[in-house]
């Protein structure tokens, strides 16, 4: 899922579609309670795997018990290889997903990384939404970056076969505090990639993928991840 900068820097215009896409635990008390009309159905961090296309051969991802719940713990040291974790949504969430809820906690930011910048792509933090149309995948990545602005698009690839964009969600401290996300999926896939055309056909949902990395920058990184869940639209008789 990982793309190449096609000129590396951010998108003018971005801050704004962010704050009104992705909306933070702090400005929501409603983080964890379903939309009207639609169901939340949790996603265990256990259903995560290497992926494998992406990946080098050792993982550095573990399952934290904790009292309050299981989260992942990624902790990446140069000079090892990178690993992705993804787990697939299944067949039930391929369509009608109106918001993705999820929670993380970075710890230790890649010194000098700036997703913006040519060679400097890492992050403590990334949420990876995937979806496919055919052969051509889409993904959105979610950073949680040591220096790019809050709001940026970066690292941006379109090609036949992909197309992704990396949106800085969240900048720089505070470390080691949990942070609530929830974003419209639907939305945001048709502002990056259907010109913001409303009525835009969203191609069906794959997973969710998770990176901590430092190997542009050759620094230490890490962070924690948890509280996934997907709230699907449902009609009356299915309930």
């Amino acid at each position: 899922m990982r793309g190449r900068s096609q000129g590396g820097r951010g998108r003018p215009g971005g801050i704004p579609l962010v704050l009104a896409l992705c909306l933070s635990g702090t400005a929501t008390a409603a983080f964890g309670n379903p939309p009207a009309g639609a169901r939340a159905f949790f996603l265990d961090v256990t259903r995560f795997r290497v992926l494998e296309r992406d990946s080098g051969p050792i993982s550095y991802y573990r399952v934290v018990e904790d009292p309050a719940g299981q989260f992942l713990r990624g902790v990446y040291k140069p000079p090892m290889t990178t690993v992705t974790l993804f787990a697939d949504v299944g067949d039930e969430l391929r369509t009608s997903v109106e918001r993705i809820g999820f929670r993380w906690r970075a710890w230790v930011l890649p010194v000098g990384a700036n997703e913006c910048m040519p060679g400097r792509g890492d992050g403590a933090a990334n949420v990876y939404i995937a979806w496919k149309r055919g052969l051509r995948w889409y993904s959105l990545k979610l950073a949680w970056s040591s220096g790019a602005p809050v709001g940026a698009t970066c690292d941006v690839t379109r090609n036949p076969f992909v197309a992704s964009d990396t949106v800085v969600l969240r900048s720089g401290a505070p470390t080691g505090v949990w942070q609530e996300e929830e974003i419209d999926p639907a939305t945001l896939f048709r502002a990056h990639f259907e010109g913001g055309n409303p009525a835009a056909e969203v191609p069906e949902l794959q997973g969710i993928g998770i990176l901590t990395d430092g190997d542009q920058t050759r620094t230490v990184s890490a962070a924690d991840y948890a509280g996934f869940v997907l709230y699907k639209r449902v009609n009356s008789a299915s309930r």
